[in-house]
């Protein structure tokens, strides 16, 4: 055991790569849907190896931290720009309320009862779910004119408060949002989602929002025997079924195979394929005449590709504005993605610049169609690593004679921000790959929170002890408060629908597992139509929080 403990304080980096076994496989314990994550997790497991005295160098936790925070803004950048626009309005003031109510709550229950710079933003960090507070407030203590001593004693007593209060605000909130939100708005959450769907629907039918995914198309094979759709072009054919989207693949005639265009004209003896919705087919397809079985005519290249909203003239419009353009022909929309989250779409759905959109279609179509749209986000492996910034935090203001930077952490997320946005606008650069993606967001953020848990380690008992049951209820308290103004300010001020309120009470609050609970309560997934607006607003908000409450307890 000594020999282990000697090689873990010699070799730190060992303790690192143990702090994260241990945390990973803490996070994924789950008690029904509830799990601490891997972020809580690997700190409870740096706070436990800490005890050992194990000293990591700080500009490990930094370069991490500012890999973490670069990630955030890279990911929320595009909608965080968005949120600037009028029709963001409702969104982005709710966010703002339920943020500044967070401040505003973190603060004055620090100063009722007395407690530190250190725990009063721990307090803000756990009881909001969101750790980039610990590392800003980290910082921005670190400037303070005090001993080497009293900042080591107030950094190491943020781990402390975030940990017993992001049991609380996590918990609870995932609860209170889905089950409370509804009653303090007076409606039923099931009733208030059917009707939202009818509504963007454009029919009050209640079928679900979401088309039907790939493996629900199909092409197949049949001889035009009908008379009046001899001797017409494909053009008016496929316009034919005004309630859905019918397109002819390819055309076989005299044995040969024909690519159609809108011009081709089908003739009697042709074999055409007909890609539609699978049920369509199934239900009417015979009436364009005899089902044949024609391998070769059905076997083109089919293609499954996502592809970056970036063209300005489409900006705004609906999917149903798009799918009758002419570069729509031939190609189904099977899944939007907007800030990482998949949302709910239908014909009235309006698309916003850097929206992915998963299109199916024939090989040629879909290339035709991303022409259009924007860019082709072809997956890759490599990661284009041109991407630097960080000074920009460094500039420091001077308010009421205190001085307030963003640090080098927040400039990092400045510039995230800005490389995000312009990813969006320009994809032909900056592409960070999925997995890679996850690698600076998760490993950064955890062996941040490693680095943190090691250092705080000796010292996290005895804090917890001195300050560890008043933590409980305040921060149950200040988690409770901010959503619950979130949410009467949102329905009763700006007027919003309560689904969307919900969405984006989760939003800015950063709770994804509260906008599972919600969806999940309300049997869709409409909340998420407010969740991404407010979640961009609230991750950059709540972490410049960090510096600023250090102010304003100083």
């Amino acid at each position: 055991m000594n020999y282990l403990i000697q090689a873990l304080r010699e070799h730190q980096e060992l303790a690192v790569f143990l702090t994260l076994a241990i945390g990973f496989l803490i996070g994924r314990v789950r008690i029904r849907s509830f799990s601490l994550g891997v972020a809580v997790g690997t700190l409870l497991a740096g706070v436990a190896i800490g005890q050992l005295n194990i000293q990591v160098p700080a500009v490990v936790k930094y370069v991490f931290f500012d890999l973490f925070l670069f990630t955030t803004g890279y990911k929320v950048g595009p909608q965080f720009f968005r949120a600037l626009k009028k029709d963001a309005f409702p969104q982005v003031a709710i966010t703002l309320v339920l943020c500044v109510t967070c401040l505003l709550a973190a603060f004055t229950a620090a100063k009722l009862l007395g407690y530190d710079m250190g725990t009063a933003a721990g307090l803000l960090a756990g009881a909001f779910t969101e750790s980039t507070v610990i590392g800003t407030a980290s910082d921005a203590i670190g400037r303070l004119s005090l001993s080497a001593a009293d900042k080591t004693s107030l950094t190491n007593n943020i781990p402390v408060a975030y940990a017993v209060t992001y049991l609380i605000g996590t918990a609870f909130i995932v609860w209170f949002l889905p089950n409370i939100g509804p009653k303090l708005m007076r409606v039923d959450l099931k009733e208030e989602a059917r009707k939202l769907r009818a509504k963007i629907a454009g029919s009050g039918t209640g079928e679900p929002l979401m088309p039907s995914a790939f493996q629900n198309l199909t092409v197949r094979a049949y001889r035009v025997m009908r008379a009046d759709l001899l001797n017409r072009t494909v053009a008016e054919l496929e316009a034919r079924p005004r309630e859905t989207r019918v397109f002819i693949s390819r055309i076989r005639r005299d044995g040969k195979i024909i690519e159609p265009d809108h011009a081709t004209v089908v003739m009697e003896g042709d074999i055409v394929a007909v890609l539609a919705r699978s049920e369509l087919l199934m239900a009417r397809g015979t009436e364009i005449g005899d089902e044949v079985s024609d391998k070769e005519l059905l076997d083109f290249p089919a293609e499954l590709l996502d592809v970056v909203i970036t063209n300005k003239s489409l900006v705004g419009k609906t999917l149903a504005d798009l799918a009758r353009m002419d570069f729509a022909r031939g190609v189904f929309l099977k899944k939007l993605t907007r800030l990482g989250q998949s949302m709910p779409f239908g014909p009235e759905t309006r698309v916003e610049r850097g929206d992915l959109l998963t299109l199916v279609g024939a090989e040629r179509d879909v290339e035709r169609a991303a022409k259009n749209l924007g860019y082709a986000d072809r997956r890759t492996v490599m990661t284009d690593m041109i991407f630097v910034g960080g000074l920009v935090g460094l500039v420091t203001i001077v308010v009421g004679g205190l001085p307030l930077t963003l640090t080098a952490s927040g400039g990092a997320l400045i510039m995230g921000l800005v490389f995000g946005w312009l990813r969006a606008v320009h994809p032909t650069f900056g592409r960070i790959p999925d997995s890679a993606m996850w690698i600076f967001d998760t490993v950064g953020l955890t062996v941040f929170m490693a680095c943190v848990g090691l250092a705080a380690g000796p010292s996290f008992f005895s804090g917890l002890q001195k300050s560890g049951l008043s933590l409980v209820f305040v921060g149950l308290v200040i988690a409770i408060l901010p959503h619950t103004v979130g949410i009467l300010f949102g329905r009763y001020v700006l007027k919003m629908n309560p689904v969307i309120v919900l969405g984006a009470c989760s939003g800015a609050g950063t709770i994804t597992a509260a906008l599972r609970a919600i969806q999940e309560e309300a049997q869709s997934e409409l909340p998420a139509l407010g969740y991404t607006v407010p979640y961009a607003i609230g991750n950059i908000v709540l972490t410049s929080w960090g510096p600023v409450l250090v102010a304003m307890m100083s």
